[in-house]
């Protein structure tokens, strides 16, 4: 089970956010396009209405739990496959912030007041960068191989496209479009990052035992 975490954690958001907006489209509360390429709707909007929004909370929640788990799995692996790395203790910090932030994203998810809307979008630029940053962190530590270099491109994408979003936001009148479409392409290379963990947890060989000291069981 452990194993096919990485598959969970970067393919369950994909298809949650998913039946989210085409529940909401279905209900004529989100408007019909392919947001990746018209930028439409935000994802935030997917999970603000109903009956979308039970389906998005319903997946985003327990990610958060499961990010956790993934995160200190991963250290544990890396410390298996990159022994001399060192960066193990950063990769917990910014995976479990990402993790937190992610919680109290969604669960202030369309809240009015000031303060809840604060939060909410401290939330979820803070899960972006702290799962972004986990990400970049644990690909520079691990052997030099294609797979990593394939995972420290893809990972590195959504930054770039944050720059350009700052860029376009300075020279037009009205960047939402872009700006949408720029937001769904990163989780989507986000997630994605986490499906190529799988293929390195594959490649390596990955196994999770449990022990226990037989003596003071006596």
């Amino acid at each position: 089970m452990i194993r096919y975490l990485p598959l969970i954690v970067g393919i369950a958001p994909l298809i949650g956010v998913t039946m989210a907006y085409w529940l909401n489209v279905r209900a004529d509360v989100l408007p019909s396009c392919i947001p990746y390429i018209d930028g439409c709707t935000s994802i935030s909007a997917t999970g603000r209405y109903m009956p979308g929004s039970m389906v998005f909370r319903a997946v985003l929640l327990p990610q958060a739990a499961f990010m956790t788990v993934l995160w200190w799995f991963s250290v544990e692996w890396l410390r298996e496959v990159s022994p001399t790395s060192r960066a193990s203790k950063a990769i917990l910090l910014f995976g479990f912030t990402g993790a937190v932030a992610l919680i109290v994203y969604v669960s202030y998810l369309g809240t009015k007041e000031p303060f809840y809307e604060f939060l909410r979008r401290f939330g979820i630029y803070l899960y972006f960068l702290g799962t972004a940053l986990a990400q970049i962190l644990l690909t520079l530590a691990m052997t030099r191989s294609r797979l990593r270099n394939t995972m420290l491109l893809v990972i590195s994408l959504p930054f770039v496209l944050g720059v350009t979003n700052l860029l376009l936001k300075l020279i037009m009148d009205d960047s939402n479009a872009i700006e949408n479409s720029i937001e769904w392409i990163s989780a989507l290379l986000m997630h994605g990052w986490f499906v190529l963990l799988y293929v390195a947890w594959r490649g390596s060989g990955l196994t999770v035992t449990v022990r226990t000291d037989s003596s003071n069981a006596r």
